[in-house]
């Protein structure tokens, strides 16, 4: 999601395109501790950034014409802002939501409801209502165990157009505080359900063959990545 973000802070983010295959460097004062390589033409970029509040992290999206997206999350998993770079937009959480997101709930519960408002640098205002709910299921990707979640969440505007909306599965670390895409429906506000899925692959540590890379390895020859994901994922 998200809309308008100049190209100087785009650049800032790391996010400049076109961009070749090579290795992602954060902003100045921001660590990379995560790559993950995901289905659908997809890598991610995890990183943490010096002054940032406790538990914020960012997440960089390339397909393979190079960065597309870039969000930041706070330690409760809520979309505080986005970057999207064609066109370039940022988008932002409102203040007071009416039911903020929160891991710890869905953690603590199973269960997680949320509903809150999104602005970004065009004046579009919207609002996002939905759920998170633990599986019971537990999948292991690459070594890594993850939860499953099943989710829902419709975008309106402020006169409550369907906007956008989407459903499915995810995948939770509790320790990391973070969703992973899985396999969902996408419905762009045509009423029409399409499937995706942006499950991981390949989860990179430092040190790692592939770290830091700027290369979406899977599916590459069959999609683009180009369809907007779930915000948490």
């Amino acid at each position: 999601m998200g809309r308008l973000f100049v190209v100087t802070a785009a650049a800032g983010l790391g996010l400049t395109a076109p961009a070749v295959a090579g290795n992602f460097t954060p902003p100045e004062g921001c660590t990379t501790f995560l790559t993950v390589q995901a289905k659908g033409c997809r890598v991610s970029n995890h990183f943490t950034c010096e002054g940032d509040a406790k538990g914020d992290q960012w997440r960089t999206d390339f397909d393979q014409e190079g960065p597309f997206f870039s969000s930041r999350i706070d330690v409760e998993a809520q979309w505080v802002e986005s970057f999207e770079i064609n066109p370039p937009v940022r988008q932002v959480l409102d203040p007071n939501p009416s039911d903020p997101a929160s891991f710890s709930d869905l953690l603590s519960t199973g269960r997680d409801n949320y509903i809150f408002g999104l602005s970004d640098d065009t004046g579009e205002r919207t609002r996002v209502r939905g759920s998170d709910t633990l599986t019971g299921k537990q999948v292991v990707i690459d070594g890594i165990t993850l939860q499953e979640t099943a989710f829902n969440f419709t975008e309106t505007d402020l006169d409550g157009n369907v906007l956008r909306r989407s459903r499915g599965n995810e995948y939770i670390h509790p320790e990391w505080r973070l969703f992973f895409s899985g396999p969902s429906e996408w419905d762009g506000g045509d009423g029409n359900y399409v499937p995706i899925d942006g499950s991981p692959v390949q989860f990179i540590f430092p040190g790692e063959p592939g770290f830091a890379s700027t290369q979406p390895i899977f599916d590459c020859d069959a999609v683009m990545s180009s369809l907007p994901f779930p915000p948490k994922s």
